[in-house]
């Protein structure tokens, strides 16, 4: 419920500047001195104690502030310091800061196979140059093409070559930043291998609670896998209890997602709550004892962070289990519990462990939904009243749902661009499915073998997960199910966030100011996207990408586009890097060609190699051209090299008079370094596109 004064929820007002410390940290001054953040630390720190030990004196208690915002200050330089410091980059030891022939690393999760790779991070402990050894730090990515590879797992240490690169940036407008997820995890370099390159040195070495995490839910996903004939229904099963997702198939996610139910498929709160109800009623029974209370409230705490273990400590998991071993100690010793200060204390410590916690869209959207149904969900469920019980329980569902929605849709619009329409009828039908899952699944994963009972655990599970995929693919697929194609600025994102937000509060205590300030965030937000809107609908440009293999290039008219690519709009490399830039760029109609097509619209004409867009020329040099001389010379704005065409620059020189050269990134490397020997000395404009950044001209 709504807190009635702010003495109530002191550790969540107290979070604030240390969030705004870390946010500070990772985004604007990541590199600052941290001698000198430390030492104003320490100097506020002083001053806050003495302070406090001379409150009567200096009669402190007419100034109550001055205290308060001494340590809100060292909260927030606190929580500057923390990203600095946890940065490895930063360190001296840093495997990239030495030369060395090899590297010694041990691994620290579980190899991931996919599309015939095996993936996994490792901590580097040791380089190796010329037979001298040197501690090192630092984690790095690696990549296997192996299938020996599947005899890995964690806490394994090898011994491999230090050739290793920089993780590239993304290339291309509005493309997924994995570089920038990677560093916030510590991961700067990746390495790739192929069979015999590298050399286990040991096994089993790493830390053993770690290891004996993993090898259990090996085992328990196993025993799924073994009893669960159905795969989406076994994958579905593994990522719910034991957050095991690495089986799980598009299709599955994109249902999930598209529902507005994907929440399903991590392991967190309402797993964990499910555990602490049967704990609570199986352990009941202690509660006739003089320490019976103390005894089962050890017991629920150990087995409740036993299972944080077997989902490897994921932060949602984490987060759940320190709110509820709070909750069941202030239960335990008979304090007031406030739900908002528990919460508030969970993220403190889970950001002080790992500051960069703060960066991932789980660990924001857990807490924003968590923050949901604690504040939103009670006054949500005022507003209608039932007496008839079933429906009373099936408002309490949507009461839940559209709490959490509330909390969660901005930060959902921001990240994956899309708002789940039914996502009230589709959690009408997730909600008790996932409780039957998670019961019968516990109880399956932790009960011996017993013939009847084991076989009937797996008979539910199996057709309960089978029933709830098949009902979330009809969602799925009813028209108008998703509102897709949302692109957000952070600034926009903040003024949704303020307008959902006042005009709640307005709609519980009805005081004006909240839909004064509602309504001025809705004035700047149409404001900011009517603008964007104006924008966009009168551009036109050339987007010239870098798509590795493939050649892409799109015409921007306004809202139409037409993409020139041998790509497919349902092939996964046109989805990752051509379709983000089209729905950030508000391009609604799209026409996806080949290189070779003719093309004829009012705003664009091709045949053969020749492109006119408006007043601009571009000629498309591909592997069918050759170094025939052209009755005259051909002037052009543009000449994109695209399919390793065998040809020379003084040929092209010759044929062709041109403003910019635009060097495609699917030609060979040794083709593009002799093309850039040819173009030394020239006068000439041109761009490579391999290992680039893709760029945009002709912009109005």
């Amino acid at each position: 419920m709504i807190p009635n004064h702010k003495g109530e929820i002191p550790v969540a007002l107290l979070l604030l500047p240390f969030v705004l410390g870390i946010i500070t940290g990772i985004g604007l001054f990541n590199g600052a001195n941290i001698d000198y953040l430390s030492g104003a630390v320490a100097i506020c720190s002083i001053c806050f104690i003495l302070l406090n030990l001379s409150y009567n004196l200096l009669k402190l208690y007419k100034q109550r502030w001055i205290g308060g915002a001494l340590l809100m200050v060292i909260l927030f330089l606190f929580g500057w310091i923390l990203p600095v410091r946890y940065n490895e980059l930063l360190s001296a030891k840093h495997f990239s800061k030495f030369t060395a022939q090899y590297l010694v690393v041990k691994l620290n999760t579980e190899p991931v196979l996919k599309n015939g790779l095996f993936r996994f991070t490792a901590d580097v402990e040791e380089t190796v140059n010329t037979g001298h050894k040197t501690t090192a730090t630092g984690t790095l990515l690696i990549t296997i093409k192996d299938s020996s590879a599947k005899k890995l797992h964690y806490g394994d240490e090898l011994l491999l070559p230090a050739k290793y690169q920089a993780i590239d940036p993304p290339f291309n407008p509005a493309e997924f930043n994995y570089k920038a997820y990677l560093a916030h995890k510590n991961i700067f370099y990746e390495a790739f291998l192929f069979p015999k390159q590298y050399l286990v040195l040991g096994t089993g070495t790493g830390n053993a609670l770690m290891g004996h995490s993993v090898l259990l839910r090996r085992q328990l996903v196993e025993k799924l896998r073994q009893n669960i004939r159905d795969t989406d229904a076994y994958a579905v099963a593994s990522a719910l209890v034991l957050g095991y997702k690495a089986d799980l198939s598009s299709d599955v996610l994109e249902a999930y997602s598209k529902t507005g139910t994907v929440y399903v498929l991590t392991v967190s709160g309402a797993q964990v709550a499910v555990i602490y109800l049967v704990l609570t009623y199986a352990l009941s029974f202690l509660n006739r004892f003089k320490y019976g209370k103390v005894v089962k409230a050890i017991l629920i705490i150990t087995i409740v962070w036993y299972y944080a273990l077997l989902t490897g400590f994921s932060v949602a998991v984490c987060r759940a289990a320190l709110m509820l071993s709070m909750v069941v100690i202030g239960k335990t010793s008979r304090r007031y519990v406030n739900t908002l200060n528990i919460l508030a204390a969970s993220a403190f410590i889970l950001l002080c462990y790992d500051p960069f916690f703060i960066t991932e869209a789980g660990f924001q959207l857990s807490y924003l939904a968590v923050f949901g149904v604690v504040i939103l969900r009670p006054v949500v469920y005022q507003w209608f009243h039932f007496k008839n019980k079933f429906l009373d329980q099936a408002w309490a569902i949507c009461s839940f749902s559209i709490a959490i929605q509330l909390a969660i849709f901005p930060l959902c619009a921001l990240y994956f661009h899309q708002f789940p329409v039914y996502f009230l009828v589709s959690n009408l039908f997730v909600i008790l499915p996932s409780a039957v899952i998670m019961y019968a699944g516990v109880f399956f994963l932790l009960l011996p073998k017993i013939p009847l009972l084991s076989g009937a655990l797996a008979f539910v599970l199996e057709k309960t997960t089978v029933c709830m995929n098949k009902v979330l693919a009809i969602i799925e697929h009813l028209p108008g199910a998703t509102i897709d194609k949302i692109w957000l600025t952070t600034l926009e994102n903040l003024l949704l966030y303020a307008i959902v937000f006042c005009l709640f509060f307005f709609w519980y205590d009805k005081k004006l100011k909240w839909l004064n300030v509602g309504l001025l965030s809705c004035l700047l937000l149409f404001s900011c996207l009517s603008m964007k809107s104006i924008g966009q609908s009168g551009t036109k440009d050339i987007t010239w990408l870098n798509l590795k293999k493939h050649p892409a290039i799109i015409f921007k008219n306004g809202r139409s586009g037409i993409v020139l690519t041998d790509l497919k709009e349902t092939d996964k490399a046109y989805k990752y890097s051509i379709q983000p830039y089209l729905d950030s760029c508000g391009v609604q109609d799209v026409k996806t060609c080949d290189l070779n097509t003719d093309i004829t619209t009012p705003w664009l004409k091709k045949k053969f190699g020749l492109i006119q867009f408006g007043t601009m020329l571009v000629f498309i040099a591909n592997s069918d051209m050759d170094e025939q001389a052209l009755p005259q010379q051909v002037q052009t704005n543009f000449i994109y090299v695209t399919g390793n065409p065998g040809i020379t620059i003084s040929g092209l020189n010759n044929n062709f008079s041109y403003q910019t050269l635009i060097i495609g990134g699917s030609n060979s490397d040794n083709r593009i370094a002799d093309w850039k020997r040819q173009l030394s000395g020239k006068n000439i404009t041109y761009k490579i596109l391999k290992r680039n950044k893709s760029f945009v001209s002709l912009s109005n």
